[in-house]
């Protein structure tokens, strides 16, 4: 219980240190942040003088956060709005609430990151496991020089050549957009695949470049596995290779590649920001650079929060589940061995 409440604890500091790091940001901007956008809005006045004290509630109602207040009242505005899950005002988008354009584009990514973590952690599983089963075969060199290969290419590079050659020379996946353009949202046959669709190329990218080093970890794992006592009698009843290689040795080496799984999630939360810019990719990495490009800075600070509050807690629940997974692992005072 103590090593639960210590690392609850310590995902908690994480995401208030992350906070205050945005409010200061927000603070200590070059120019500062509550200037850049009163100049915004009244540039959006298109001429007409908005009295500065209307002015000053149009700035406080975007940034959450009282321009001519002091530091620390302005800190409890800014923090109190965050717990309510307010992010303010988009002036990007007009004066859309931040929350709303989240919560339209989060679900993408979170669309994006699941199909690339399933085919990513699938190929790399199935492929490492029968690796180690034919240990210094043709098979397994090939794969491992493959694999080695294809990890040491960046995913952007790997994504601005599908779309040179899987997109445009050879058109076989479009390369903008979300869904096909004229097909309306919904539980259709035509929006799910025409989603799908959209979302393989960015998919393969994350896919191609990071099963390899997954692939020769499991491959790892698998070795270690394929020596102990259950094995050799799996292995004495004549059972087939194939089931050997899958059921019995892949799942006890996959265990330790459950960590890897939620690392991967933030990796890909960061990496999402490149592969929707290249592929017009409306998700909450777009957004983010949507608020960069265009000073925005509810739209930006907000979109950054997300991310890094989904990665906080993908890797709390990663801490907190490890041990469930795994019995051989022990967690708690007694045991902080691993």
């Amino acid at each position: 219980m103590n090593w639960f409440i210590k690392r609850t604890g310590q995902a908690i500091f994480t995401l208030w240190a992350v906070a205050t790091l945005s409010f200061g940001l927000i603070r200590l901007m070059p120019g500062g942040a509550a200037d850049i956008m009163a100049s915004r809005l009244q540039q959006q006045a298109q001429g007409s003088n908005i009295p500065r004290e209307q002015l000053r509630e149009m700035v406080a109602s975007q940034l959450n956060v009282d321009p001519d207040a002091p530091i620390h009242e302005a800190y409890y505005q800014y923090m109190s709005a965050l717990v309510q899950g307010d992010f303010g005002n988009s002036i990007r988008y007009g004066g859309q609430e931040v929350n709303a354009i989240i919560a339209d584009t989060l679900p993408w990514t979170l669309f994006l990151m699941s199909l690339s973590t399933l085919g990513m952690f699938a190929i790399a599983l199935s492929l490492g496991a029968i690796m180690a089963y034919k240990e210094g075969s043709t098979f397994d060199l090939a794969n491992t020089g493959v694999g080695i290969l294809l990890s040491s290419i960046p995913y952007y590079v790997a994504a601005v050549v599908f779309i040179a050659f899987l997109g445009y020379r050879t058109p076989l996946f479009p390369v903008r957009g979300r869904y096909p353009s004229g097909v309306d949202p919904g539980f259709t046959v035509e929006f799910i695949g025409g989603a799908f669709h959209h979302a393989m190329l960015p998919a393969l990218s994350f896919i191609v470049t990071g099963y390899g080093l997954l692939a020769l970890t499991m491959r790892g794992n698998s070795i270690q596995v394929l020596g102990e006592d259950y094995v050799r009698v799996a292995r004495l009843r004549g059972l087939p290779d194939r089931r050997i290689a899958l059921r019995y040795v892949g799942r006890n080496a996959v265990l330790p590649l459950y960590t890897s799984l939620l690392i991967s999630i933030g990796f890909m939360f960061g990496g999402s920001i490149i592969l929707e810019i290249l592929f017009q990719y409306r998700g909450i990495g777009f957004e983010m650079n949507e608020g960069i490009i265009y000073r925005d800075m509810p739209l930006m600070m907000g979109t950054f929060l997300v991310i890094t509050f989904g990665v906080v807690i993908a890797l709390w629940i990663g801490d907190a589940t490890y041990g469930k997974l795994d019995p051989r692992i022990k967690s708690g005072d007694d045991s902080e061995a691993y």
